[in-house]
């Protein structure tokens, strides 16, 4: 089987910077796959895409070399025994909030006797090479997402689960409800109580010998999450970083000929 890079990364010391997929497009994962990320998570969560999307947009990371994953949309084993055999590297489960529910997580990536995946790796035993039922357990990521109240009073158990590699935390969600709401959801938060979960998190993960990541908005805050210990950050992501492209050239271009935003006739061409 193919190691996975992640963990070699990991093992000499060095964080990762993975990508985000949002758009259900098998060239657009192509794109960002070829741009020196270390892995690339497609966002079947929250992205406009399906499974029908997942198996091709994988096949087109593919030639990269980067370590493909996903986020699933929940806690079900069927979509994450799904993106394992469709040739996930790593699973990110939104919403984990017990130790129960890590458990349960953690068994539906991992081949028995340590786990309840059913055997049909009906893709990812081509993508990933030879032995891959015997090597599976040790190479794919478990990551469980805090995000949540309940999560962070649970964390120390969470963090404990056996063969969990890592927490990916979502600030958006961990922000709102954290503060009941009084602060909106978003990236790469200033707050020092927010800070504070971020580095608590942190902390127990270096305790339990697993892995943290978060999501940020900047590559400025990714690096300062490094800083405070994160194994593995996730910078913007492809719908962002288009808006972001374009916005700019269309700034710059009004700029240069002298124009406001806004001016182009509506209408039909």
């Amino acid at each position: 089987m193919i190691k996975n890079r992640l963990k070699e990364i990991w093992a000499q010391g060095r964080p990762s910077i993975n990508g985000w997929l949002s758009i259900g497009n098998a060239f657009t994962a192509e794109i960002m796959a070829a741009q020196g990320y270390d892995s690339v998570s497609i966002d079947i969560q929250h992205g406009a895409l399906d499974y029908g999307s997942v198996l091709p947009m994988f096949q087109a990371m593919r030639a990269s070399g980067v370590v493909p994953m996903a986020r699933v949309p929940w806690l079900e084993p069927g979509i994450i025994m799904k993106v394992l055999d469709a040739g996930a590297y790593g699973v990110i489960c939104p919403m984990v909030n017990t130790a129960v529910q890590a458990a349960e997580f953690v068994s539906y990536l991992r081949y028995p006797p340590h786990g309840q995946r059913s055997f049909g790796p009906t893709r990812v035993s081509f993508a990933a090479g030879p032995n891959y039922a015997a090597e599976a357990n040790g190479e794919v990521l478990a990551f469980a997402m805090v995000e949540t109240k309940q999560a962070m009073e649970n964390l120390d158990a969470i963090a404990a689960t056996p063969r969990l590699d890592g927490i990916y935390v979502g600030p958006a969600d961990l922000t709102f409800s954290l503060t009941d709401g009084r602060l909106a959801p978003a990236f790469d938060r200033e707050e020092p109580e927010m800070i504070d979960a971020l580095q608590r998190i942190v902390a127990v993960c270096k305790k339990n010998r697993i892995r943290a990541a978060l999501h940020c908005g900047t590559p400025e805050y990714a690096a300062r999450a490094i800083q405070w210990g994160f194994d593995m950050t996730t910078v913007s992501g492809d719908t962002r970083l288009l808006a972001a492209a374009a916005a700019a050239s269309v700034a710059k271009f009004r700029d240069l000929v002298g124009q406001t935003a806004g001016i182009a006739e509506k209408g039909a061409y």
